[in-house]
């Protein structure tokens, strides 16, 4: 049985669109619901969400079996523990605030077995199905694994600052990064005043997130790697798209449930009516 094939990479290689979500949270029926609705790929976030080391291998663990990827958003640059992720069943990492070609080489160097790297060999993990796909012949063998796993895994850098667009050209040179990822947030929080991004500052841009992002394209397109970023609606999906993003991530947990919960509650204040209203202090009207 040789390794899982990744969505992602399919859909890169194929010059396709690649739909992300995003979730944060401990919920292994998202991961379910993911894959049934069709999406390619769950953002992980563990720089700025908590859980436990067992908890993620359960979701992880959950992607292999409804065959959807998981890309791991890394607290840490650490070399084994960005490897474990992918012995553990993710098929990409991506790793926030990287700012040289330099950075991107020794991630490289970190989650890519050689001769592209020099990842550490486990091969019992649920990448390798337990040795399935490492320990017998042929394309069960262990040169089978390595290849496969150097194929159908990804790297992605996150592109968040000024010295990041400063070095974009470079880093996108570097072999075996497969997808800049803009951060909004924080590349646009750095790209204003209030930021710090004013003339004579180290790197300063001319320039908010859309001016950045058609650097980032280009550099993108020169080096011929992918790039995305998370979007807030369809409508900008499809901007980005027709500026050649591949990556794109529309939606999450957070957002499901903000709109859910407000859509219900609208709902029920609308089938009650002003009159279902609960007084102050009329503890018998909330039943």
């Amino acid at each position: 049985m040789p390794v899982r094939r990744s969505k992602v990479m399919a859909k890169l290689r194929a010059g396709e669109p690649i739909k992300c979500c995003a979730l944060g949270h401990f919920m292994p029926f998202f991961v379910h619901y993911a894959a049934k609705s069709g999406y390619d790929c769950i953002w992980l976030d563990l720089e700025h969400r908590a859980m436990e080391q067992r908890e993620v291998q359960a979701l992880l663990q959950l992607g292999v079996t409804h065959d959807i990827d998981i890309m791991v958003r890394s607290p840490s640059t650490e070399r084994t523990k960005l490897y474990r992720y992918f012995e553990d069943g993710a098929t990409g990492v991506m790793i926030p605030l990287q700012n040289t070609a330099d950075d991107v080489a020794a991630l490289v160097e970190k989650v890519k077995f050689p001769p592209e790297g020099n990842r550490g060999i486990d091969a019992a993990g649920v990448d390798a199905a337990y040795g399935d796909n490492s320990w017998g012949k042929g394309e069960n063998s262990l040169a089978s694994y390595v290849l496969g796993a150097n194929r159908e895994t990804f790297l992605t850098v996150q592109i968040e600052t000024r010295a990041a667009l400063a070095n974009v050209e470079e880093m996108a040179k570097v072999k075996g990064v497969d997808i800049f990822f803009i951060g909004p947030g924080d590349l646009g929080w750095r790209l204003s005043k209030e930021g710090g991004n004013v003339p004579g500052a180290a790197n300063y841009f001319d320039g908010g997130v859309e001016e950045a992002t058609v650097k980032v394209a280009a550099a993108c397109k020169s080096a011929g790697i992918a790039w995305g970023l998370p979007v807030p609606s369809p409508e900008r999906a499809a901007a980005v798209r027709a500026q050649g993003a591949q990556f794109i991530n529309l939606g999450g947990d957070f957002g499901y449930c903000m709109k859910g919960l407000e859509t219900n509650a609208a709902e029920l204040d609308s089938a009650f009516g002003k009159s279902a209203s609960v007084e102050e202090g009329s503890a018998s009207k909330a039943y």
